[in-house]
């Protein structure tokens, strides 16, 4: 069964950074493509960036682009999320998620969740 857990979330203020980590489990790890994704309070849950089964292809939201940085360590069976310059519209629950080959965003295609971690930021 597969299970992410996700952590590193917490309160910073704007123009901080925080990592973000999440775990997997029972997966071969290197075989799938990996994402974060966020959803603030009413809204709908969005796309953030992902980074294919490979690990050579990465993809971002342009709101994100250039403060973000997805990566993982298939040896840690662990994909991070590195997240610097924080405004306070990246406050939101962020999610990782998990799909065997894929290499892509579209978060309709994720089929493992994790819980969550909160992250919030204050201006």
């Amino acid at each position: 069964q597969v299970q992410l857990v996700e952590s590193g979330g917490g309160l910073v203020q704007a123009g901080g950074s925080l990592r973000l980590s999440c775990a997997a489990s029972g997966l071969i790890f290197s075989t799938y493509g990996m994402g974060w994704l966020r959803q603030a309070p009413g809204k709908e849950r969005e796309f953030v960036a992902a980074i294919g089964w490979s690990g050579g292809s990465t993809y971002y939201a342009d709101s994100v682009k250039g403060r973000f940085t997805i990566s993982r360590d298939n040896a840690k069976n662990t994909v991070y999320l590195q997240m610097n310059s924080l405004k306070p519209e990246d406050t939101a629950v962020y999610y990782c998620a998990a799909r065997k080959y894929y290499n892509g965003y579209d978060k309709s295609q994720y089929a493992n969740w994790g819980q969550g971690t909160q992250v919030t930021v204050s201006s």
